[in-house]
Formats: C-alpha cells, sequence, structure tokens
C-alpha cells in the first residue's frame, strides 16, 4: 500500500510537469489573426517612443496566461508594497531616466521582487542550515527570511542608484568637451539645432546620446526649448540645467550662442577641477591609513626585530 501511493505520488508529480511543459509549449505558438494598428505602427516609431520598443521587445504571445491572470494581483501588490519601502514611483522613474535604463517603473519594481524572492530562498535556506545546528525559534527564522527578502530588492535598488550616479558623472565629465564642439560649430555659422545634431552623430558618449533624442524629438514637431527642458528634467544634473537655461534664454532675447557656450564651458571645466581637488582632499586621509596601519609597523618590526634577536643571543 505504501509502495501504490509512492507510485502514485510520482505520477502525479510527472503528469503535473508534463502538462507543464505542453501548456506551456502550446502557448508559445503565434496566434493566427489580423495583427492590430498598435502593432503595425510601433515599428516606424521605435526611435521616438518607449512604448514603441516595448511593444516590440516582448514575445507574441506570453506563456502561461492562465498563472499570469492569477498571479498578476499579488505581484501588483507586492510592488506597491516595494514601492512603499524603497521609494515612490517619481524617484524611480528619475533614476531610470537617469541610467538610461528602458525599463518602466512597474517593470522594474518586478525585477525587484524578483531579487526579493531570490533573497527570501537564500533566507529560507540559511535558516534551514541554522535550524539543523541548534534550536532556532520559528520567529527567529521567519524574521532572517524577511530580512534577505527585503534586502535582496534593496540590493537591486542599490545597484540601479549606482549606474544612474556612474551615467551622471560620465554626463558631467562629457559636458565641456561637448560645448566646445558646439561653439565650433556655431562659429562656423550653423544654426543651434544643426550643431546639436551634429554633435549626436559624430560623438559617441552619453551626453550625445541625449542630444540624439533632442534632434529626434525636434524632427517630430516638438520645439527646440521644450526638448532641451524635458532634457533637463529627466537628467536633474545641475550642469546641463544651467547650460540648457543659458541656452534658451539666449535664443529668447537673441544673444550670441557661442560666448554663452564658451563660457559654459569654462565653467564646466571649472567647476570639475574643484571637484577633483575636494576628492583629492578626501582621499589624502584615506592614503594615511595603509601607511599609519601597515607599512610603517612593518618597518618598526624589520628595524628592531633584528637588534632583539641579537641581544636574546648574548652577542
Amino acid at each position: 500500500m505504501v509502495q501504490l501511493n509512492a507510485l502514485t505520488g510520482w505520477a502525479v508529480l510527472a503528469g503535473s510537469a508534463l502538462g507543464l511543459g505542453l501548456w506551456s509549449l502550446a502557448s508559445l505558438v503565434p496566434r493566427l489573426g489580423r495583427p492590430r494598428l498598435a502593432d503595425r505602427v510601433a515599428p516606424y516609431l521605435v526611435d521616438v517612443s518607449a512604448g514603441a520598443r516595448e511593444l516590440l521587445a516582448r514575445r507574441s504571445v506570453d506563456p502561461l496566461p492562465v498563472f499570469g491572470a492569477l498571479l498578476s494581483p499579488l505581484a501588483s501588490h507586492a510592488r506597491s508594497i516595494l514601492g512603499t519601502i524603497l521609494g515612490g514611483s517619481a524617484a524611480t522613474q528619475l533614476r531610470l531616466r537617469q541610467s538610461a535604463s528602458p525599463l518602466s517603473v512597474e517593470a522594474f519594481r518586478s525585477r525587484e521582487l524578483v531579487w526579493a524572492v531570490c533573497g527570501a530562498a537564500i533566507g529560507v535556506f540559511v535558516a534551514v542550515a541554522i535550524d539543523r545546528t541548534q534550536s532556532v525559534p520559528p520567529a527567529v527564522n521567519l524574521g532572517l527570511v524577511v530580512v534577505c527578502a527585503v534586502g535582496g530588492a534593496a540590493v537591486r535598488d542599490h545597484l540601479l542608484t549606482r549606474v544612474a550616479k556612474a551615467r551622471l558623472e560620465r554626463l558631467s565629465s562629457e559636458l565641456p568637451t561637448v560645448l566646445e564642439f558646439l561653439t565650433l560649430s556655431l562659429s562656423a555659422g550653423e544654426g543651434i539645432l544643426d550643431s546639436i545634431r551634429r554633435v549626436s552623430r559624430v560623438s559617441h558618449g552619453e551626453l550625445a546620446r541625449e542630444f540624439g533624442a533632442v534632434v529626434a524629438a525636434v524632427n517630430t514637431g516638438l520645439p527646440l526649448g521644450e526638448s532641451l527642458a524635458a532634457l533637463s528634467n529627466g537628467v536633474r544634473l545641475p550642469a546641463v540645467t544651467r547650460c540648457v537655461e543659458q541656452i534658451t534664454g539666449a535664443l529668447e532675447r537673441g544673444t550670441p550662442l557661442s560666448d554663452v557656450l564658451r563660457a559654459q564651458a569654462q565653467d564646466s571645466r571649472d567647476e570639475a577641477k574643484r571637484e577633483l581637488l575636494e576628492v583629492a582632499g578626501k582621499k589624502e586621509v584615506a592614503m594615511l591609513v595603509p601607511l599609519v596601519f601597515l607599512i610603517l609597523p612593518v618597518t618598526i618590526v624589520f628595524a628592531i626585530f633584528p637588534g632583539i634577536f641579537v641581544l636574546q643571543l648574548g652577542l
């Protein structure tokens, strides 16, 4: 009877796995039918629309739609909880924009949820390992699992913050050179839009990509000032914000842009020098740590040990 129950359990497990696999394969088969208007228009808007890129990047048919429909309310509630713990949607959207990530806030929350589940799995593994060696209250094990889950989501959020910060630093370092290129183009007789288009075409940095997005927005019919303001509001970098304000102000007043951009480039370089001096001042103290706690004790040991050895030998 025991053998029959065991065989029945294995049969149920194997049949469930087989049914799930066949269902997954059947759900991956593309549906036959007339494509929607959004699917036909999306390839022509992929350069200027994030929704079109997301529509083209996804699968034609999501696997296991029934499971997705069943788990979507739970996942949505979990994403809202993560958003409350780790910050609002506005801050997350700003960091995604600063890191040039194609993900939406909901997609990023889903990835944070996956990291939280992985952290919870690690917490369960650690709790089971500790429980085998010594008796631990269930509340402590539950707290360990919760801490690991929150830590997994926090690690993913921290990685996004690091990527956004690194990209902002690259934008700040590229700004003086790009402004000088714009000054040269303006001095050669080109307009501001043509100069931005030239810089976005011949350069390969992060700021050049941002200017390429500005040119694409202008080509769709948006005013140049509004496109530059969108760049400033999306990046939230003080140097870029000052530069955009100076450009828009010069366009409104009709003042020469080449002098304005040249002054902006010089100010950006001076600010980079000041930041470098500040970083050097902070690192100077950190450089004393290996000198005081590693090099100096080793030098003292090598200087005193031979004398102590000679005294012990009585020479």
